[in-house]
Protein backbone atom coordinates (compact mmCIF):
# COMPACT_ATOMS: atom_id res chain seq x y z
CA UNK A 1 0.00 0.00 0.00
CA UNK A 2 2.88 2.38 0.74
CA UNK A 3 4.22 1.92 -2.80
CA UNK A 4 0.75 2.62 -4.22
CA UNK A 5 0.53 5.83 -2.21
CA UNK A 6 3.96 7.02 -3.37
CA UNK A 7 3.10 6.10 -6.99
CA UNK A 8 -0.32 7.77 -6.86
CA UNK A 9 -1.96 4.41 -7.59
CA UNK A 10 -4.03 4.04 -4.46
CA UNK A 11 -7.31 3.56 -6.38
CA UNK A 12 -5.82 0.72 -8.42
CA UNK A 13 -4.46 -0.84 -5.23
CA UNK A 14 -7.86 -0.71 -3.56
CA UNK A 15 -9.55 -2.30 -6.57
CA UNK A 16 -6.96 -5.08 -6.70
CA UNK A 17 -7.14 -5.61 -2.93
CA UNK A 18 -10.92 -5.91 -3.17
CA UNK A 19 -10.58 -8.53 -5.90
CA UNK A 20 -7.99 -10.43 -3.85
CA UNK A 21 -10.43 -10.58 -0.96
CA UNK A 22 -13.28 -11.67 -3.22
CA UNK A 23 -11.05 -14.38 -4.67
CA UNK A 24 -10.18 -15.69 -1.20
CA UNK A 25 -13.84 -15.78 -0.16
CA UNK A 26 -14.78 -17.56 -3.40
CA UNK A 27 -12.18 -20.25 -2.73
CA UNK A 28 -13.51 -20.68 0.79
CA UNK A 29 -17.03 -21.24 -0.60
CA UNK A 30 -15.76 -23.72 -3.17
CA UNK A 31 -14.01 -25.71 -0.48
CA UNK A 32 -16.98 -25.61 1.91
CA UNK A 33 -19.50 -26.59 -0.77
CA UNK A 34 -17.43 -29.43 -2.19
CA UNK A 35 -16.08 -31.22 0.86
CA UNK A 36 -18.23 -34.17 1.90
CA UNK A 37 -16.41 -34.93 5.12
CA UNK A 38 -14.05 -37.41 3.49
CA UNK A 39 -12.69 -35.92 0.30
CA UNK A 40 -12.46 -32.62 -1.55
CA UNK A 41 -14.08 -32.36 -4.96
CA UNK A 42 -12.04 -32.32 -8.14
CA UNK A 43 -11.39 -29.37 -10.49
CA UNK A 44 -12.35 -26.75 -7.91
CA UNK A 45 -9.26 -24.63 -8.47
CA UNK A 46 -10.12 -24.48 -12.17
CA UNK A 47 -13.38 -22.74 -11.30
CA UNK A 48 -11.55 -20.10 -9.29
CA UNK A 49 -8.98 -19.66 -12.07
CA UNK A 50 -11.72 -19.22 -14.65
CA UNK A 51 -13.30 -16.45 -12.60
CA UNK A 52 -10.23 -14.66 -11.21
CA UNK A 53 -7.33 -15.75 -13.42
CA UNK A 54 -4.17 -17.71 -12.71
CA UNK A 55 -2.15 -14.81 -11.34
CA UNK A 56 -4.67 -13.72 -8.71
CA UNK A 57 -5.42 -17.28 -7.59
CA UNK A 58 -1.69 -17.98 -7.24
CA UNK A 59 -1.20 -14.68 -5.41
CA UNK A 60 -3.96 -15.37 -2.88
CA UNK A 61 -2.89 -18.95 -2.27
CA UNK A 62 0.78 -17.98 -1.90
CA UNK A 63 -0.22 -15.28 0.57
CA UNK A 64 -2.25 -17.83 2.53
CA UNK A 65 0.70 -20.20 2.83
CA UNK A 66 3.11 -17.39 3.71
CA UNK A 67 0.77 -16.23 6.45
CA UNK A 68 0.68 -19.79 7.82
CA UNK A 69 4.27 -20.83 7.17
CA UNK A 70 4.61 -22.66 10.49
CA UNK A 71 1.46 -24.73 9.99
CA UNK A 72 2.47 -28.34 9.34
CA UNK A 73 -0.75 -29.03 7.47
CA UNK A 74 0.66 -27.21 4.45
CA UNK A 75 3.10 -29.42 2.55
CA UNK A 76 6.79 -28.58 2.34
CA UNK A 77 6.47 -28.46 -1.45
CA UNK A 78 3.70 -25.87 -1.29
CA UNK A 79 5.60 -23.80 1.27
CA UNK A 80 8.63 -23.79 -1.02
CA UNK A 81 6.42 -22.80 -3.97
CA UNK A 82 4.90 -19.93 -1.99
CA UNK A 83 8.36 -18.54 -1.21
CA UNK A 84 8.86 -17.92 -4.93
CA UNK A 85 6.02 -15.39 -5.08
CA UNK A 86 6.98 -12.01 -3.66
CA UNK A 87 4.09 -10.31 -1.89
CA UNK A 88 4.71 -6.88 -0.32
CA UNK A 89 4.50 -6.90 3.44
CA UNK A 90 1.70 -4.79 4.84
CA UNK A 91 -0.96 -5.06 7.50
CA UNK A 92 -3.75 -5.72 4.99
CA UNK A 93 -2.50 -9.07 3.74
CA UNK A 94 -4.52 -11.08 6.22
CA UNK A 95 -7.72 -9.84 4.53
CA UNK A 96 -7.08 -12.09 1.53
CA UNK A 97 -5.95 -15.17 3.39
CA UNK A 98 -8.06 -18.27 2.70
CA UNK A 99 -9.51 -19.20 6.09
CA UNK A 100 -10.64 -22.73 5.20
CA UNK A 101 -9.15 -25.75 6.99
CA UNK A 102 -5.41 -25.69 6.16
CA UNK A 103 -5.38 -29.33 5.06
CA UNK A 104 -8.21 -28.71 2.59
CA UNK A 105 -6.63 -25.46 1.40
CA UNK A 106 -3.42 -27.40 0.77
CA UNK A 107 -5.34 -29.88 -1.41
CA UNK A 108 -6.96 -26.96 -3.25
CA UNK A 109 -3.51 -25.48 -3.82
CA UNK A 110 -2.32 -28.81 -5.25
CA UNK A 111 -5.10 -28.55 -7.84
CA UNK A 112 -4.12 -24.97 -8.73
CA UNK A 113 -0.47 -25.92 -9.12
CA UNK A 114 -1.34 -28.88 -11.36
CA UNK A 115 -3.42 -26.57 -13.58
CA UNK A 116 -0.44 -24.22 -13.83
CA UNK A 117 1.98 -27.03 -14.65
CA UNK A 118 -0.32 -28.24 -17.41
CA UNK A 119 0.31 -24.94 -19.22
CA UNK A 120 3.84 -26.19 -19.92
CA UNK A 121 5.38 -22.75 -19.58
CA UNK A 122 9.07 -21.94 -19.71
CA UNK A 123 10.57 -21.26 -16.28
CA UNK A 124 13.75 -19.70 -14.93
CA UNK A 125 15.50 -23.07 -15.16
CA UNK A 126 15.13 -22.95 -18.94
CA UNK A 127 17.12 -19.71 -19.10
CA UNK A 128 20.78 -18.77 -18.86
CA UNK A 129 21.75 -17.70 -15.37
CA UNK A 130 22.02 -13.96 -14.89
CA UNK A 131 23.00 -13.71 -11.26
CA UNK A 132 25.12 -10.63 -11.87
CA UNK A 133 22.88 -9.06 -14.53
CA UNK A 134 25.61 -9.42 -17.13
CA UNK A 135 23.74 -10.80 -20.14
CA UNK A 136 23.33 -8.77 -23.32
CA UNK A 137 19.91 -9.51 -24.78
CA UNK A 138 20.63 -8.18 -28.28
CA UNK A 139 19.65 -10.77 -30.90
CA UNK A 140 18.70 -13.33 -28.25
CA UNK A 141 15.49 -15.30 -27.76
CA UNK A 142 14.04 -14.18 -24.44
CA UNK A 143 11.44 -15.80 -22.21
CA UNK A 144 8.68 -13.55 -20.91
CA UNK A 145 7.56 -13.88 -17.33
CA UNK A 146 4.18 -15.65 -17.23
CA UNK A 147 2.61 -12.95 -15.05
CA UNK A 148 3.22 -10.38 -17.80
CA UNK A 149 0.90 -12.32 -20.11
CA UNK A 150 -2.88 -12.46 -19.90
CA UNK A 151 -4.29 -15.92 -19.25
CA UNK A 152 -5.24 -16.53 -22.89
CA UNK A 153 -1.61 -15.93 -23.85
CA UNK A 154 0.00 -18.01 -21.11
CA UNK A 155 1.52 -20.48 -23.55
CA UNK A 156 5.18 -21.36 -24.17
CA UNK A 157 4.78 -20.10 -27.75
CA UNK A 158 3.66 -16.66 -26.57
CA UNK A 159 6.54 -16.42 -24.10
CA UNK A 160 9.26 -16.30 -26.76
CA UNK A 161 10.45 -12.86 -27.84
CA UNK A 162 13.34 -11.98 -30.14
CA UNK A 163 15.22 -8.98 -28.76
CA UNK A 164 16.56 -6.77 -31.53
CA UNK A 165 17.54 -3.43 -30.01
CA UNK A 166 16.99 -1.00 -27.19
CA UNK A 167 18.96 0.18 -24.18
CA UNK A 168 17.23 -2.51 -22.11
CA UNK A 169 19.21 -5.14 -23.97
CA UNK A 170 22.38 -3.95 -22.27
CA UNK A 171 22.72 -4.87 -18.60
CA UNK A 172 24.68 -1.72 -17.80
CA UNK A 173 22.33 0.80 -19.44
CA UNK A 174 19.89 2.99 -17.56
CA UNK A 175 17.18 2.50 -20.19
CA UNK A 176 14.95 -0.54 -19.74
CA UNK A 177 13.12 -0.82 -23.08
CA UNK A 178 13.75 -3.90 -25.24
CA UNK A 179 12.57 -3.68 -28.86
CA UNK A 180 11.87 -6.77 -30.90
CA UNK A 181 9.17 -9.17 -32.01
CA UNK A 182 7.18 -12.14 -30.78
CA UNK A 183 8.50 -15.25 -32.49
CA UNK A 184 5.03 -16.75 -32.72
CA UNK A 185 3.58 -14.19 -35.12
CA UNK A 186 6.25 -11.56 -35.77
CA UNK A 187 4.37 -8.79 -33.96
CA UNK A 188 6.81 -5.94 -33.34
CA UNK A 189 6.68 -4.12 -30.02
CA UNK A 190 8.76 -3.09 -27.05
CA UNK A 191 8.81 -4.50 -23.54
CA UNK A 192 10.99 -3.88 -20.51
CA UNK A 193 13.99 -5.84 -19.28
CA UNK A 194 12.16 -6.71 -16.07
CA UNK A 195 9.42 -8.41 -18.12
CA UNK A 196 11.72 -11.32 -18.97
CA UNK A 197 12.96 -14.36 -17.10
CA UNK A 198 16.12 -14.28 -19.23
CA UNK A 199 17.70 -15.74 -22.36
CA UNK A 200 16.37 -19.14 -23.42
CA UNK A 201 19.02 -21.89 -23.40
CA UNK A 202 19.68 -23.32 -26.87
CA UNK A 203 18.67 -26.84 -25.85
CA UNK A 204 15.14 -25.68 -25.05
CA UNK A 205 14.55 -23.80 -28.31
CA UNK A 206 11.57 -25.50 -30.04
CA UNK A 207 11.94 -26.60 -33.64
CA UNK A 208 9.27 -24.17 -34.85
CA UNK A 209 11.13 -21.29 -33.16
CA UNK A 210 14.45 -22.32 -34.73
CA UNK A 211 12.78 -22.32 -38.14
CA UNK A 212 11.31 -18.89 -37.49
CA UNK A 213 14.72 -17.54 -36.49
CA UNK A 214 16.23 -18.91 -39.69
CA UNK A 215 13.61 -16.96 -41.68
CA UNK A 216 14.36 -13.73 -39.79
CA UNK A 217 18.12 -13.85 -39.84
CA UNK A 218 20.23 -13.50 -42.93
CA UNK A 219 22.40 -16.49 -43.89
CA UNK A 220 25.56 -16.50 -41.80
CA UNK A 221 24.32 -13.74 -39.51
CA UNK A 222 25.20 -14.06 -35.85
CA UNK A 223 22.85 -12.81 -33.13
CA UNK A 224 24.94 -9.67 -32.70
CA UNK A 225 25.18 -8.80 -36.41
CA UNK A 226 22.83 -6.36 -38.09
CA UNK A 227 21.16 -5.18 -34.90
CA UNK A 228 20.80 -1.43 -34.46
CA UNK A 229 20.59 -0.21 -30.91
CA UNK A 230 17.42 1.79 -30.49
CA UNK A 231 16.13 3.75 -27.59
Amino acid sequence: MEYAEHSNEIDQWRDSHKENCACARAMERLIADNYDGRRLGDHLAGQAIEQYGFDRVNWVLANTVQQNKTDGRFSCENKEWAKGIQIPRDDSRWHFTVESHPGLTDLFLNQARRAWQELGLFEAGHCMAEADGDLDYTGQVLVMKPEVLKDQYKTPEDQLFLAESGFGCRPDARGRKVYGQFLKDGEATHLYRQDFLGVLKDEYLPEWAAERLAEIRQPGETPEDGMDMGM
